[in-house]
Order: structure tokens, then sequence, then C-alpha cells
């Protein structure tokens, strides 16, 4: 995280956010993309992957809206918050479902209890986000 966090640093287009908020969000949303895309893969080779798909297309979805999330807090868009809030918002109802079938798997398949893990520390860090933007 000190690397992401010196980049915002030295940035002078600001999103509003502070650098250690920027920065350890940029580095959950990645972490959080990585897991949730080799659990959707792992849910693919799984024995019941029929069973599973309802949340492998969860996770598909959640690893797309993380990416962008992650670019789009990257990027920053200057004092008019609005498009980050609003994809910070589908970025942690993506997680929250992602969550909500991975956690269900938990016991049977250790991606899933990654995932479930994962998407949880996630969706909280992105409700530190908007309140840090909306304070």
């Amino acid at each position: 995280m000190t690397s992401t966090r010196e980049l915002f640093d030295t940035m002078t287009a600001k999103s509003g956010l502070g650098s250690d908020v920027l920065a350890r969000a940029v580095d959950t949303l990645q972490e959080c993309e990585e897991i949730v895309a080799a659990c959707s893969m792992g849910m693919l080779g799984a024995q019941d992957a029929l069973q599973l798909a309802p949340a492998i297309s969860r996770d598909l979805d959640c690893a797309d809206l993380l990416g962008v999330t992650r670019r789009v807090l990257t990027r920053g868009s200057g004092p008019d918050h609005t498009l980050i809030t609003a994809q910070v918002e589908a970025c942690l109802l993506a997680c929250q479902r992602s969550h909500e079938l991975c956690s269900q798997h938990a016991d049977h398949h250790a991606h899933c209890r990654m995932c479930s893990d994962a998407t949880r520390r996630c969706a909280d860090m992105c409700r530190e986000v908007l309140t840090s933007l909306h304070a």
C-alpha cells in the first residue's frame, strides 16, 4: 500500500479523498477483484458448477465492477463526486450480492470462503469511501 499511497500523494488531480483512504480503497479493490475472479474460475471447475451458476455470474459481475471502480478512483474526477459516488455504490451492491451467495458455499469451497471474506472487506471499504466523500 505504501507505493499506492505514494503515487496518490504525487497526483495533482484529486478525487476529494485523502491519500490514505484512496490507497486503501484501491488496494482492497484490487485484492478483491483477484479473489472474486479466482473464485468464479474455481466454481466453474467444481463438480456442482451448474448449481453454482448464479454465484459464478455474481462473481463475474463483481469482478468487472471492482476493476472499473478501482480505475475510476485512481483517476479521480475533481470536486464533482457524483460519478464516483454512483460507481462506488454499484461496487458496494456487487460485493454484497457476491458475498451473499459465496458465503452460502463457504463451508464446501475454500475459494468461496476467501471470496466471502474479501467481498465483505471490500463492501466495508466502499462504505468508508462513501462516508469520506460526503463528509
